[in-house]
C-alpha cells in the first residue's frame, strides 16, 4: 500500500517546534525550504515531519534527485529541483543529482500523454554531456551567490549517471531479483499508469517499468552512497514511492521522499520541454538576456512567490524589497532583483553583464552598450536578423553597405528608401545614400553596424580589416 503524504502547510509549524538543535539552518533546510514554497509533500506522513529533522540534525545526510537526458539542456522547469538540492548542500548536507543515461531509453510516462521517441546512442550521448555541463555549471555559479559572512557548505554535490549501475544486468537477472519486490496492484494504482492506461494511446510494458527503475536509482543510491531523501516534482510522487516502497520491503531502512511544486506558466501550462514552452538554461539555446527578460517580465502575483523559489536573498530582504515594491511599483525592483540572481546562477556574472548589455541596446537604444557587445550577443539580441561579414574599403558608403547586406533593393528603390529616412545605422537615421561609412558612427568600434530599415527589418553586419 503506497505510503502515505503530509502536506507542507501541515508539517511546517511541526518543524516550527522542534528543538533549536534541530532548526539550526547549517543542519535543517526543511523548515526554510518549505517558507519559500520550495517543498510540497513528505512521506510517510506518520514519521517524516518527526523523523527527518531528526536525521538531518544528526549529521550529514545524503539526497538526490534525477534528470533525465532527453534534451541536451536543463530548462527552467528542472531549475526548481536543482534549487532543491543545492539548498541542502548549503545547508552542509551531500546532494547528488543522477543523469538518467540509462532511464532516459525508457521514458518517464509521468505528465505525458502519449510515450516519447527513443533516442539514439550518439543523441543520448550528447544528451548526457550536455545536462552533466548544466549541472556542473549551476553548482559552480551558486558557489558565489553565499551571502558575505556565511561559511561555505561542508558536503559535497556530485552528478552521477544510472548507466553505470546498469551495465551490470541482465534483463533476466534484473527481473528475477528486483522485480519480485514489486506488486502488480501498487504500480497500477499510480497516478502516472492509471492517467495513460485510460488514455487513447494506452502504456506500453516499456513505460510501465520505468518506475522498477527509478525504484531501484534510490535503492542503489542507499546501498552505495547511504542516500536516505529523494527529492522529485509533485509529477514524480509516484516514483518516489516505489523507490521507498521497495526500501523498505527488502532493507527494512527508513527513507523519505519530498515532492516540490511544478513551476506554470501563467496560463497553467507546465514550463518544460514537453508543454513545447522550454526556456533553456544553455546558451545559446536561450541566451543570457531571453532567461533575464523571462524573469523580469514575471507578472507581480508570480514575482515574490518566484523571488523564494529561485534565488538565495533571505526571507527579510524579500520582504523588504516587496515593500519597497508597493512603494515604487513603477521601478520594478523585485522583478530586475529576480532576473539578476537567477540569471547570475545560470550564466554567472558575467551572462548577467551580457544580459544587461544587450537590455540596454534594445530598449534604451544605447550606442555604448552596442559598442560593448560581441558578435554573440548581438547574434542572440537579434536573433532574426541577417548576420553578414563584409570586407571594408575606404569610401564604403552607406548605399554600399546596405546592398551588402542585402538589406534594400538594387536601383532607384533602394536609393529612395535611404533617402527618405527609411534606414538608420545603430539607432540613427540617415538620409543621404552617398555619405561614407565613418568609424564609431555607422561602424561601431567594435567593427560592428546595426542596420535598421523600416520598423522591423534588422541587418547585423561585421567589417573586415578595418
Amino acid at each position: 500500500m503506497a505510503a502515505p503524504l503530509v502536506h507542507a502547510a501541515r508539517w511546517v509549524p511541526r518543524l516550527s517546534r522542534c528543538p533549536v538543535r534541530l532548526m539550526s539552518a547549517f543542519s535543517n533546510p526543511l523548515a526554510s525550504g518549505a517558507r519559500r514554497g520550495l517543498f510540497k509533500d513528505m512521506f510517510p506522513a506518520q514519521s517524516a515531519p518527526l523523523q527527518l529533522p531528526e536525521l538531518l540534525s544528526s549529521g550529514q545526510q545524503t539526497v538526490y534527485c534525477g534528470f533525465d537526458p532527453t534534451a541536451d539542456s536543463l530548462h527552467v522547469g528542472n531549475l526548481l529541483a536543482v534549487m532543491g538540492l543545492l539548498r541542502f548542500y548549503r545547508a552542509g548536507h551531500h546532494a547528488i543529482a543522477v543523469i538518467g543515461g540509462a532511464t532516459a531509453q525508457i521514458g518517464d510516462p509521468s505528465g505525458r500523454s502519449q510515450e516519447r521517441d527513443p533516442l539514439g546512442a550518439e543523441q543520448l550521448a550528447e544528451n548526457v554531456r550536455g545536462l552533466r555541463e548544466c549541472l556542473d555549471r549551476l553548482f559552480t555559479n551558486s558557489q558565489s551567490l553565499v551571502p558575505e559572512g556565511q561559511n561555505r557548505p561542508s558536503g559535497r554535490f556530485t552528478v552521477l549517471d544510472n548507466a553505470a549501475w546498469y551495465r551490470q544486468w541482465q534483463v533476466v537477472d534484473f527481473l528475477g531479483s528486483v522485480g519480485r519486490h514489486f506488486r502488480m496492484g501498487t504500480l497500477l494504482s499510480r497516478h502516472s499508469v492509471q492517467s495513460r492506461l485510460k488514455s487513447p494511446e494506452g502504456m506500453s510494458l516499456t513505460e510501465f517499468t520505468y518506475q522498477v527503475f527509478q525504484a531501484y536509482d534510490f535503492y542503489y543510491l542507499n546501498r552505495n552512497h547511504g542516500c536516505r531523501i529523494q527529492l522529485g516534482g509533485t509529477d514524480q510522487l509516484g516514483n518516489l514511492m516505489s523507490g521507498h516502497d521497495y526500501i523498505q520491503r527488502t532493507t527494512g531502512e527508513d527513507v523519505f521522499g519530498i515532492t516540490m511544486p511544478l513551476i506554470t506558466s501563467t496560463t497553467g501550462d507546465k514550463l518544460g520541454k514537453s508543454a513545447g514552452n522550454a526556456l533553456w538554461l544553455t546558451r545559446p539555446k536561450t541566451s543570457p538576456f531571453e532567461l533575464y527578460q523571462f524573469f523580469v517580465r514575471q507578472h507581480d502575483s508570480s514575482v515574490e512567490r518566484f523571488l523564494k523559489l529561485f534565488t538565495f536573498i533571505p526571507l527579510p530582504e524579500i520582504e523588504h524589497i516587496m515593500e519597497q515594491h508597493s512603494k515604487e511599483p513603477e521601478k520594478r525592483i523585485p522583478h530586475k532583483r529576480l532576473a539578476a540572481e537567477v540569471t547570475k546562477l545560470v550564466h554567472d556574472k558575467e551572462g548577467l553583464e551580457s544580459a544587461k548589455r544587450c537590455t540596454q541596446a534594445l530598449y534604451n537604444s544605447s550606442i555604448d552598450a552596442l559598442e560593448a557587445m560581441t558578435d554573440q550577443e548581438l547574434q542572440e539580441l537579434f536573433q532574426e536578423a541577417p548576420f553578414t561579414e563584409v570586407l571594408h574599403e575606404p569610401g564604403t558608403r552607406v548605399l554600399d553597405a546596405c546592398l551588402k547586406a542585402s538589406a534594400i533593393p538594387e536601383g532607384a528603390r533602394g536609393f529612395e528608401t535611404i533617402s527618405r529616412g527609411g534606414v538608420s545605422f545603430n539607432h540613427n537615421k540617415v538620409t543621404n545614400p552617398d555619405e561614407v561609412l565613418v568609424l564609431g558612427t555607422h561602424i561601431l568600434r567594435n567593427g560592428l553596424s546595426l542596420i535598421k530599415v523600416g520598423k522591423k527589418n534588422l541587418y547585423i553586419v561585421k567589417w573586415l580589416q578595418l
